[in-house]
């Protein structure tokens, strides 16, 4: 009941929503556990490149032999598949809503591993380009897979759902050049390509996710909301979009919350993009020009324990953090430490350059890779605010697929962006050569000013006032 005071000057009718703490709805937990065997597929092809992209292109030969200029070239390989993601990953999540979530899957993942074979058979620059814009044009799955999430969770386990993207994203690896197995991989095929394997053992992924999916995933948007799409689109008397069912016209889409929401998002998204670009590359490059002049095995390695460690954190955490502190603090925090990751690479190139790759660097990496643990956070608390901000469920697909192709052309910017920086700050030996750390870490700062603006809570989704409850006086 409501204990506030009552008088003359109260009206007679008021609303009040009575807020009800309704117990968490069960996650399904199959077509959980199968979104996330999809979701492992998005690393593989987009990161799986990162430990052995610098040595590829070295041996490619096209730096004339300055390795302070293989930034560039990776940074170029790396940005394509977001480019080109760009380009499609919106149409391909507003098909979802109209075609359904599980054919425009499986489109993905055959495009996933038949650009990712042509990948690891290219022997010219100009092969990795075509090759990887055709990973990123042919698979649109990031956003779809995100509005399915939305599908089969509400806002009482959209938390537990949301902490489990993370969670299977940091757990794409890659297994190294065939001299990692000298006893295994001796064949000429193997010397020849020795990068088929990784991107092999990725597509091997892929082909069980597409089958796992044809045969076990169910269609998430009710079969009579397809249908009355269906009719429309195939009815030329009537205007669609003027029905409450209909496809959303994409200008209405642009509402605050939506706004907001992804600016957020492409945020994170460019920055996060842009250390993980950064860091692979100060790990391999010679200590005289401000790297670590480490193997790509041993960098392997050191993304692969990340991955791991962010992947516990998230998986046993998040919601828990999440529901203790809110989404805005989780996503505060997540932000808060992208300028001090960004600060402590030139703490640890000084280091190792006068005193050699010793402990003291390698509790410093371990400590940078925990604050990415933290920042990986912030990703589950904005999932949760894009999601809520879709102005109504049957836009859902097209929200996430908005945030998708703004993440992506940022991600595009990001790899190219920050490589190319370093090459430039080692060659100007701009601030020592340490300008690119800086110019990021300030870009950081804009970030979290941003951040600040989203509302301590998220928005509110349509039907939650019925689910709260609405009580008439």
């Amino acid at each position: 009941m409501n204990t506030d005071r009552v008088d003359e000057e109260t009206p007679l009718i008021t609303k009040i929503h009575v807020q009800k703490r309704r117990r968490p709805t069960p996650l399904p937990k199959v077509q959980i556990s199968i979104l996330m065997i999809l979701q492992l597929c998005e690393p593989i092809t987009s990161q799986s490149i990162y430990p052995y992209i610098n040595q590829l292109i070295s041996e490619l030969d096209i730096t004339g032999g300055d390795e302070r200029k293989v930034g560039y070239y990776a940074g170029l390989i790396e940005s394509l598949f977001f480019f080109t993601e760009a380009m499609t990953v919106l149409q391909w999540s507003r098909a979802s809503d109209h075609m359904g979530r599980k054919p425009i899957l499986l489109i993905g993942l055959a495009g996933s591993a038949i650009s990712m074979l042509l990948f690891g058979l290219s022997k010219t620059f100009w092969a990795l380009v075509i090759s990887r814009c055709l990973t990123g044009l042919l698979n649109g799955n990031i956003g779809v897979m995100k509005s399915t999430v939305g599908d089969l969770t509400d806002s009482t386990n959209r938390a537990e759902g949301a902490a489990m993207m993370p969670v299977i994203w940091s757990i794409g690896a890659t297994i190294g050049p065939h001299d990692r197995f000298p006893k295994t991989f001796t064949a000429p095929f193997w010397i020849e390509y020795p990068y088929f394997l990784p991107c092999l053992v990725g597509v091997a992924y892929v082909f069980v996710a597409f089958w796992i999916t044809a045969l076990f995933f169910k269609e998430t948007i009710p079969k009579k909301r397809l249908s009355r799409k269906l009719a429309r689109s195939i009815s030329t008397g009537s205007d669609s979009s003027l029905t409450r069912d209909g496809p959303l016209p994409l200008r209405d889409l642009f509402t605050y919350p939506v706004v907001l929401s992804v600016a957020n998002y492409v945020t994170l998204a460019f920055l996060n993009i842009a250390f993980t670009a950064l860091f692979p590359l100060f790990l391999a490059m010679p200590l005289d020009i401000g790297g670590l002049g480490l193997p790509p095995f041993t960098i392997g390695y050191v993304m692969g324990g990340y991955g791991a460690a962010t992947g516990i954190f998230q998986f046993f955490w998040f919601a828990k953090v999440n529901r203790a502190l809110g989404e805005r603090r989780v996503f505060l925090a997540g932000m808060a430490v992208l300028p001090i990751m960004f600060a402590l690479l030139p703490l640890i190139s000084s280091i190792a350059q006068h005193c050699g790759v010793n402990a003291l660097v390698w509790v410093l990496i371990a400590f940078t890779m925990m604050l990415a643990v933290i920042m990986d956070m912030a990703y589950g608390a904005i999932f949760l605010y894009i999601t809520a901000s879709a102005p109504r469920k049957e836009a859902l697909g097209a929200t996430h697929g908005l945030s998708q192709t703004s993440a992506s052309i940022s991600r595009a910017i990001g790899p190219a962006l920050s490589t190319s920086l370093f090459s430039l700050s080692v060659q100007g030996n701009w601030l020592g050569g340490y300008a690119v750390y800086g110019i990021f870490g300030v870009l950081s700062l804009f970030g979290l000013v941003l951040a600040r603006r989203l509302p301590v809570d998220v928005w509110e989704e349509e039907g939650e006032e019925e689910e709260e409850g609405e009580v008439d006086c």
